[in-house]
């Protein structure tokens, strides 16, 4: 046991010896490899060294025999550049010296057809005057571009005018009618737009002006501008209303485009028939009586209906137009300038427009001074289609000079002041017209003078708001130029009220001229009941009771007063059927002579004082049916009535042999004469 425990550790022992050995031995034999490697790479090392020492050196060598060469070609290029340079410098300066010629060709046939072309040549030529007075202000050659670019800028400015005369046409009629008609049946009205020139045409008239601001320093193009399309805006206006004037001769007025289609901007032609009037009251246009005076040819007042037609029409066109020239205007003119070129654009039209406004109020004017009142109505419809405008007319004469925006208003003061003033001399005119015995109605009907007024407040009933505005612009009070329709209103309505009053006066003058008080009546009544009907026919009453609550019931008052007055005149009649100085007898009882001769008396008063009576108010009118038959009925069973109670009393009395002698008429007879009265026909 004890001699194998000793021997295993020396075997170890021997094992790991020789392990060791063999390790010793490898890293030995690494040693030995390693070192011949290492001495290989120093004989490499050393090899590399001596190579790049070698290239160092010729490098040195190649860089010494370079760098001079490279300098001298980096030179040789730094001088063809120059070379280069200089060549193309010198060709752009001989450019310019070639310019005139060049251009030549161009200048001559100008920019028509070709614009862009010779905007470039223009260019050119500009390049080249910019160069010699910078470089060589005394050379001959900068007169001569300058010469060119002169000749050029004549030629476009020259061009700018013959686009805009050649394409610069007056806008047709019928576009115009098209543009500021307003249809009701169209919920959405469709915008007529008006192309005053083509747009090809329009760029380049564009494009020259812009150059001519900008390169031409020129501003005279803006005064050619203004005056070729001023004459354009005013021929289209001109040609409207030539076109209004055939038009409506030959097929019927065209009505104004700011009022309904049924019409009530002119004078009516006739008077509406009344209820209950057989016959016509010699109710007369306004300008009848002025054709009857100074023997005007028939159909004036159509042609002065047409005159005012056109005129409104005109007005509402030039709004339309000005609006439509303002818009091309700003594509053109620069921006600054545009305000000034629309005002003196639209000078001359609106101008002509407004001496046209002038000369309608001068002749409502004269009109006034030889007392045709009447002519006034005309200014009405003109009047309230310019204040229903102004809005639009201001806002389209926005920012042009105070003068022009200045005239329509200057324009309407004159219509209101001429207007209130012929309103007043019209009432008063009412007030003051004469009793002339050749003038009364023969028949005791409606006389001219209430006729006449009548129709002129009916008309007036058409313009209450522009009639109201009239008289408020004459007021002198505090609160003048703040006044509301109400107040308008209330002063048109005092004065109607006026003009109705001093027709009463008047009629009531005029009737005394008549010797029969019973005639005097019938005439009175026939005008105080023509005023009632026509004020509730035309709904005038209305309006007079905003400041006479009463009128209607004073009318009625006035005639029934009258209707009495007329009745008295039968009392002659009627007296002798009365029992005045009637004898008193018992039946059977003959008469004394003195009595029989009273009732003999009594008949023949009677029968003729009928018949005198039934012969002259035959002649007599009263044109209001209801009211003839009233007066007929009422009179009839006063009258009758009391025939038949004396011809009751006398049944029984023997007074005359030749009872048919005075006993002529049967009631029934009566009553047929007095159903007679007031019957220029029976």
């Amino acid at each position: 046991m004890g001699i194998t425990s000793r021997m295993v550790p020396t075997e170890d022992a021997s094992a790991r010896k020789r392990e060791i050995e063999e390790k010793l031995k490898q890293e030995q034999e690494t040693l030995s490899f390693i070192r011949e490697n290492m001495e290989k790479s120093d004989q490499l090392t050393k090899g590399m060294v001596s190579i790049l020492s070698s290239f160092e050196s010729r490098l040195m060598q190649l860089e010494n025999s370079i760098i001079p060469v490279h300098k001298q070609t980096e030179n040789l290029q730094r001088l063809q550049e120059n070379v280069d340079k200089t060549l193309s410098c010198m060709d752009h300066v001989i450019s310019y010296y070639h310019v005139a010629k060049d251009t030549d060709r161009i200048i001559r046939e100008g920019p028509t057809g070709r614009l862009d072309d010779y905007l470039l040549c223009i260019a050119k030529i500009q390049k080249a005057v910019e160069y010699f007075q910078d470089n060589n202000p005394d050379s001959p050659e900068l007169n001569t571009v300058k010469a060119r670019f002169e000749k050029g800028k004549e030629l476009l400015e020259a061009e700018f005018r013959s686009l805009l005369t050649r394409y610069s046409k007056p806008v047709p009629p019928i576009l115009i009618l098209d543009a500021i008609t307003v249809d009701e049946e169209l919920e959405v009205q469709e915008d007529v737009v008006l192309d005053h020139l083509p747009e090809a045409v329009l760029q380049d008239i564009i494009c020259i002006a812009g150059w001519l601001v900008e390169y031409g320093r020129n501003q005279d193009f803006m005064n050619v501008y203004f005056q070729i399309r001023s004459n354009q805006l005013d021929r289209s206006i001109k040609g409207l209303k030539d076109h209004f004037r055939k038009n409506s001769a030959s097929s019927g007025i065209l009505y104004s485009p700011a009022v309904p289609t049924k019409r009530k901007d002119t004078p009516t032609k006739k008077a509406p028939k009344r209820p209950g009037y057989d016959h016509d009251l010699r109710v007369k246009h306004p300008s009848d009586a002025l054709t009857e005076k100074h023997g005007a040819a028939a159909g004036k007042d159509d042609v002065l209906d047409i005159e005012i037609d056109s005129y409104i029409h005109c007005i509402t066109a030039f709004v339309k137009l000005a609006q439509s020239e303002y818009v091309l205007l700003a594509e053109i003119i620069p921006e600054h300038h545009q305000k000034k070129t629309f005002d003196s654009l639209i000078q001359e039209a609106l101008d002509n427009l407004m001496l046209e406004g002038d000369n309608i109020v001068s002749a409502a004017r004269r009109a006034i001074m030889r007392h045709d009142y009447s002519a006034v109505l005309t200014i009405f419809p003109i009047l309230r289609h310019l204040k229903m405008n102004k809005s639009e007319f201001d806002t389209t004469l926005q920012g042009t000079a105070a003068s022009t925006k200045n005239k329509l208003p200057t324009l309407i003061t004159s219509m209101e002041t001429i207007g209130a003033k012929a309103l007043e001399e019209f009432a008063d005119s009412i007030k003051n017209d004469p009793d002339k015995e050749y003038n009364m109605p023969k028949d005791g009907t409606v006389h001219e003078l209430t006729s006449n007024a009548i129709l002129f407040l009916q008309q007036l009933l058409d313009f209450h708001e522009t009639a109201g505005a009239m008289l408020a612009s004459q007021e002198t009070s505090s609160s003048a130029g703040s006044y509301t329709s109400e107040f308008n209103k209330r002063l048109l309505s005092s004065y109607i009220c006026k003009v109705l009053g001093n027709l009463q006066l008047n009629l009531l003058s005029k009737s005394k001229v008549y010797e029969d008080s019973a005639l005097s009546a019938i005439f009175l009544h026939n005008n105080y009941n023509y005023i009632l009907k026509s004020l509730e026919k035309s709904e005038l009453i209305q309006l007079v009771t905003v400041t006479q609550k009463k009128a209607e019931s004073s009318y009625r008052e006035l005639i029934e007063q009258q209707i009495q007055m007329y009745q008295r005149s039968w009392l002659k009649v009627t007296e002798h059927l009365t029992d005045r100085n009637m004898p008193v007898f018992q039946p059977g009882t003959k008469l004394k002579d003195k009595e029989r001769q009273v009732i003999k008396d009594k008949f023949k008063g009677f029968n003729d004082g009928l018949e005198e009576l039934c012969k002259i108010q035959k002649g007599w009118a009263i044109p209001d049916k209801e009211q003839r038959n009233f007066i007929r009925q009422a009179q009839r069973r006063v009258v009758s009535d009391a025939y038949r109670a004396f011809l009751q009393r006398c049944a029984n009395i023997s007074f005359t042999k030749n009872p048919e002698k005075y006993h002529k008429y049967r009631p029934e007879e009566v009553e047929e004469m007095i159903e007679k009265l007031f019957d220029t026909s029976a």
